[in-house]
């Protein structure tokens, strides 16, 4: 750490996988007025538009297309790359890790530029801040066990 001039930060954001889906054209539409996302859509519309042309008389279900996760992984990566925090010489990875039974785990993997303690946790918490309430921009939510009030309202409603 002291040698790099970085530290790690290593931490996942549990989505809630009944919340992935394809995207629609308007989705789409809207999330190419973010500017790290106009570039990749145009791109991954023109890649699979290519494929699915090749698969003429097939059924839907055999198109490939634009999910909401697979999108905001690529929003993830892009953001950190231009985040001032982050190291630009570093490792930087955006992944999913195995399905749980808390969620899908999104791990985001890479170094901030700088060793001091309180300016580490200064980076990551607005960085999760800002992944955490663009989430819903996306159509996802992140993975939350029912709380003693979620079970409350339940069974209020119930009797």
């Amino acid at each position: 750490m002291q040698n790099t001039g970085a530290r790690r930060i290593k931490r996942c954001l549990l989505i809630d996988q009944t919340t992935v889906r394809f995207m629609t054209k308007e989705e789409q539409k809207k999330l190419k007025e973010f500017l790290l996302l106009d570039q990749y859509l145009n791109l991954k519309e023109e890649e699979l538009e290519k494929f699915n042309n090749q698969l003429i008389n097939q059924s839907k279900y055999n198109h490939r297309r634009l999910t909401n996760l697979g999108t905001f992984r690529a929003y993830v990566e892009f953001y950190l790359k231009q985040h001032p925090g982050i190291s630009k010489t570093q490792t930087l990875i955006v992944r999913q890790l195995e399905l749980t039974s808390e969620g899908l785990p999104l791990e985001i993997y890479t170094f901030t530029n700088t060793t001091v303690w309180k300016e580490y946790e200064s980076i990551q918490s607005d960085i999760f801040d800002h992944l955490i309430a663009i989430l819903p921009e996306f159509g996802l939510g992140l993975y939350m066990a029912p709380s003693s009030n979620d079970l409350r309202k339940l069974f209020e409603t119930k009797y």
